[in-house]
């Protein structure tokens, strides 16, 4: 288990990801009844694996970045609950109206912040209400981010696997076809 308590130990992917089989025998796999084919058909079909690994790869780094970008947030806004929390008296601040351009304003004590939703929803919570939301969504972020960093490395694997593989079978076709050349 990490810090999280995410149990990372296994090596198996959270989302699923299908494991890339390492061929060992290039001889006994070429054998087997899918690959009956030829080598063109079991390097294409390789190579679709490798293409979906790494759109999977690239899936998961999207909502890796999107995730670092919302733990920061979510602290930033729990800091803040924490300071209207204990304000006793009106404080000045600046908010930010648009880019370089702070406007300035004073806040009087609150005993209610208001949180945007997603999808356009704001709702309006107590301080201690939207403390609870907020440390709920933290942990719930950090955990969604470990589950992405283990499978990104499983996919990682996944990946290096299957090209291996693919150098394999293309390597063993070429001894063939010069043994073949030789002996002919």
């Amino acid at each position: 288990m990490d810090g999280d308590g995410v149990d990372t130990s296994n090596s198996k992917s959270f989302s699923g990801i299908p494991e890339a089989i390492f061929v060992d025998n290039v001889d006994e796999y070429m054998k087997l009844p899918d690959n009956s084919e030829g080598v063109d058909s079991v390097l294409k079909k390789l190579d679709e694996s490798h293409r979906k690994y790494k759109f999977m790869e690239y899936t998961l780094a999207t909502k890796r970045r999107r995730l670092r970008q919302q733990i920061p947030d979510l602290a930033r806004s729990l800091d803040m609950i924490e300071k209207l929390k204990i304000q006793q008296e009106e404080m000045e601040t600046q908010f930010l109206l648009s880019d370089q351009v702070f406007v300035k304003a004073n806040i009087p004590p609150t005993k209610t912040v208001y949180l945007w939703l997603g999808a356009n929803v704001m709702l309006e919570y107590s301080l201690e209400d939207a403390e609870k939301l907020l440390t709920s969504n933290m942990a719930m972020a950090n955990k969604n981010l470990a589950c992405v960093e283990h499978d990104l490395d499983f996919l990682r694997d996944q990946c290096t696997t299957t090209e291996v593989n693919m150098a394999r079978v293309y390597n063993w076709d070429v001894k063939r076809r010069q043994a073949a050349k030789i002996s002919s």
